[in-house]
């Protein structure tokens, strides 16, 4: 059985973001991904300068982590990263799963699996305009084929200027029967400042939040859920260890 990569393991805590926002959960982060976006907020858990503090773990490791954190008692497990696509989550969702937990997971669309069909909840996040990163559409929809039906599945992206914006409408256009979630990007992503708690511009993401709901509202878009990242609120750029 293969080893996955972790970058961190942390917990009990909230939903920051998304479909999911406020529900209590673990985290587990990978190590590793096939993006670079430039606003990147967990670049540790991506760049192979950090690979050294990465940890292979088996699925009974990772779970043993999360039982120790949670008491025993079966939680929402939110596997984030990075991009944990590439990660080898088959076995970890199906032992974790037969102790009573449920997963959910977020990844771009950049890389599909078909153990995907077993994750209760799927956030496909394409990146947008913003990141510097480009969206294979033909991948993304594999994405959607690997699961199946089987999870609920969500359409978020990331917000940060007007061209972001026009992006998360064509991809809600691909995609209408997938509910959508706008998530306010944070511009300040670990970089130290005046501003705000933890070098976070919070005046700022509250100005970008209330341009994207006067946005949605002048569109007429009442189909989608804008939110801002409820962890950048209240933590700040603080990492989950």
């Amino acid at each position: 059985m293969s080893a996955i990569r972790i970058s961190e393991i942390f917990g009990p805590t909230v939903q920051g973001e998304g479909a999911l926002i406020g529900r209590p959960t673990v985290f587990v982060r990978t190590g590793g991904c096939d993006y670079r976006c430039s606003w990147c907020d967990t670049r540790y858990a991506v760049l192979s300068d950090y690979r050294h503090d990465w940890r292979p773990m088996d699925p009974a490791e990772i779970l043993s982590r999360v039982a120790d954190l949670t008491g025993g008692t079966p939680v929402l497990v939110t596997i984030s990263g990075g991009n944990p696509a590439i990660q080898p989550l088959g076995p970890l969702i199906e032992q974790g799963r037969a102790r009573g937990h449920r997963f959910a997971m977020e990844t771009q669309g950049s890389v599909a699996a078909d153990w995907f069909a077993t994750l209760d909840h799927l956030v496909l996040s394409p990146k947008p305009p913003s990141s510097g990163m480009d969206t294979d559409w033909r991948v993304f929809d594999d994405c959607l084929a690997a699961a199946n039906g089987g999870p609920q599945t969500v359409l978020k992206v990331a917000v940060f200027d007007e061209a972001d914006y026009a992006f998360a409408r064509a991809a809600a256009a691909r995609h209408p029967s997938l509910p959508v979630y706008l998530s306010v990007g944070n511009h300040t992503p670990g970089e130290p400042n005046e501003a705000g708690r933890n070098g976070v511009d919070q005046k700022g993401l509250m100005a970008r939040f209330r341009w994207l709901v006067d946005r949605v509202g002048q569109d007429r878009w009442f189909d989608a859920t804008v939110l801002p990242q409820l962890h950048v609120l209240a933590w700040g750029n603080e990492r989950g260890v």
